[in-house]
């Protein structure tokens, strides 16, 4: 009896150990985002400045959001890129991945390489970028000029600056993609392509009817990522354009950005910020469920 009385001391104080070492997180969980998560909420049915007291408004931020162009104009704006980005990005990221999976010498010197532009900050990508794209003075149009074509104005005209922008994003971007299509041919059987081969299968049938359905996992997590990180998208146009020209460029998360820290408007941006995920949750499990059902196969 003695002994059991012992053990479940001796489990009590293992517990209260336990709880002593979750104790930072708690606090941090609960300051950094349980706090803002639930004073967000508070703050949608509100009207706030910052400086004057708050004002219940009900239902009225979600009534001028419908009514307002700037916010259609914004998730508009952010579907584009997303149209740009993600195609391209994936492409891209197989491509290269591909090709450092077959035996090519300095492979592991390639792979830092192409993966050195995602631990770079965005700012200074951005900066750099923006310096490229100058329409009088930058490298780009000093090449076109040089070979007889046009300057382009990448970040002056409406027509250009998203995919420009989209194309910047790309080469931030690719390397952490690279790196997971290589996990994930990786992990693709030799012996399906041996059997392929013998059965006489070309290169393009192998690559239709193993590689990618066997990489179909990986293209749903890249398809969810790159989703997420081009709804997230604000240091580009931020820095790059400002949400021009013409609010071409304006993200959502720009515009929110603007309502909140530019014009005070903390519960409208709330309320924009609250529908914003919802939209991100809605196109994400409308991806994930046509990607995981996908046939590759011809």
């Amino acid at each position: 009896m003695k002994s059991v009385s012992a053990l479940i001391s001796r489990i009590r104080g293992s517990e209260k150990n336990g709880y002593l070492f979750m104790l930072p997180y708690i606090i941090f969980f609960c300051l950094f985002i349980a706090y803002p998560l639930i004073f967000s909420f508070v703050l949608i049915f509100h009207r706030w400045n910052i400086v004057t007291p708050m004002e219940w408004i009900a239902l009225r931020n979600f009534f001028r959001m419908f009514q307002d162009p700037l916010f259609a104009r914004a998730i508009i704006n952010t579907l584009v890129f997303l149209v740009l980005h993600i195609p391209l990005q994936i492409v891209i990221a197989l491509i290269f991945a591909v090709l450092l999976n077959s035996a090519i010498k300095f492979r592991g010197l390639f792979r830092s390489v192409y993966f050195f532009p995602v631990v770079v900050s965005g700012v200074v990508v951005t900066i750099l970028w923006a310096q490229l794209y100058n329409y009088e003075s930058g490298l780009f149009n000093h090449i076109l000029t040089t070979i007889g074509l046009p300057a382009v104005p990448w970040l002056v005209d409406p027509g250009f600056a998203m995919p420009s922008i989209a194309i910047m994003a790309t080469w931030k971007n690719v390397g952490l993609y690279i790196v997971l299509f290589l996990v994930g041919l990786q992990t693709i059987p030799a012996y399906l392509y041996e059997a392929a081969r013998i059965d006489g299968a070309s290169g393009k049938d192998q690559f239709l009817n193993i590689t990618l359905p066997m990489l179909n996992p990986t293209i749903v997590v890249i398809f969810i990522l790159s989703t997420i990180g081009g709804f997230s998208l604000f240091i580009e146009p931020y820095i790059m354009t400002g949400g021009g020209p013409m609010n071409s460029t304006l993200s959502a998360m720009l515009y929110i950005y603007n309502q909140a820290f530019s014009f005070n408007h903390m519960g409208y941006a709330a309320a924009l910020g609250f529908v914003f995920a919802l939209i991100i949750l809605s196109v994400v499990m409308l991806q994930r469920k046509v990607l995981e059902t996908g046939d590759y196969s011809t």
